[in-house]
C-alpha cells in the first residue's frame, strides 16, 4: 500500500516548509530516500506523483518545498519571481536543499546512508547545486535542468554521482552549456553521465508542456527513456 505523509520542516529562522514523503509498505525496513525537487512554480502534483512512482520502485520519495509553506505560483510571472529569489541567492538555495536532505535522513522509513535526489527544470539546477557542494550523498539526477553553476568557489571533489538527462533542442540549456558542465564536472572529479535526447526540448517529462514554439514540449519517448536511465542509475549506486 502506498503511504503519503505530509512533513513540515523548519530552517534555522523558523521558516516552515511542507514536504510530502511517499513510500510503499510492501517494502519492509529502511529504504533509500530520494528527494524530488520541484519546477519553477513550486511543489505540485507533478512532483508528488514522481515521489509515488519512486515509492513503487522501493524508495521513499520526498517531494520537497524550496519556497516555503503555502508559497506556490499561479502564473508564469509569480513562478519567475519565486524562482529568482533563489537564483539570485544560490547559497540560500543550497541551504534549503541541505535542509531537505537532513529532513529525509531523519525519516523513520529511510536508510540515511542511501540518499539521492532528482529534479526537474529549476529543480535540476537545485540537485546539481547540491552535488556541487560536495555533500556526501549517493547521487543526483537532473531532468531537463538549468545547468549554470553558482558564482562561488568550486570545491575540489564532487562526492555524489551525477546523471544529467537533457533534450538537445532545449533552449534553456544550449550545447555550449552542456560542454561547460561536462568540463566543470570533470575538473571536480565527479562520477558523471550526460544523456542527450534528439528532437527533444525543455520540459520533456511534463505532459502539460505544450509550447513547441518556445521549445517547451512533452516528448513521450524521451520521457520513458529518461526514467529508465534514472532507474538504472539508482539501482547501480544504491547496490
Amino acid at each position: 500500500m502506498i503511504t503519503k505523509q505530509k512533513t513540515i520542516y523548519k530552517d534555522s529562522t523558523n521558516n516552515e516548509f511542507e514536504g510530502i514523503a511517499v513510500w510503499d509498505d510492501c517494502f519492509k525496513g529502511p529504504k533509500p530516500g530520494i528527494l524530488v525537487s520541484h519546477m519553477w512554480s513550486g511543489q505540485s502534483d507533478f512532483e508528488v506523483d514522481k515521489a509515488a512512482e519512486l515509492a513503487k520502485l522501493g524508495y521513499v520519495g520526498f517531494a520537497i518545498d524550496n519556497y516555503g509553506k503555502g508559497r506556490r505560483a499561479s502564473n508564469p510571472e509569480e513562478a519567475e519571481q519565486l524562482m529568482n529569489e533563489l537564483n539570485n541567492d544560490r547559497p540560500l538555495l543550497l541551504d534549503r536543499m541541505v535542509l531537505a536532505v537532513n529532513t529525509l535522513k531523519d525519516h523513520k522509513e529511510v536508510n540515511e546512508t542511501k540518499i539521492g535526489a532528482i529534479g526537474f527544470c529549476f529543480g535540476g539546477k537545485c540537485v546539481l547545486d547540491l552535488a556541487r557542494s560536495g555533500i556526501d550523498i549517493s547521487g543526483v539526477v537532473s531532468f531537463h535542468g538549468l545547468l549554470d553553476p553558482p558564482k562561488i568557489n568550486s570545491i575540489l571533489k564532487i562526492k555524489s554521482s551525477i546523471l544529467v538527462l537533457h533534450g538537445w533542442e532545449d533552449p534553456m540549456a544550449l550545447a555550449d552549456d552542456v560542454v561547460k558542465l561536462s568540463d566543470e564536472l570533470t575538473k571536480n572529479k565527479a562520477d558523471w553521465n550526460i544523456h542527450i535526447y534528439g528532437h527533444t526540448g525543455h520540459a520533456f517529462t511534463n505532459p502539460k508542456a505544450k509550447f513547441p514554439e518556445k521549445g517547451l514540449y512533452f516528448e513521450p519517448k524521451s520521457n520513458k527513456r529518461a526514467w529508465a536511465s534514472m532507474n538504472y542509475f539508482f539501482n547501480e549506486i544504491f547496490n
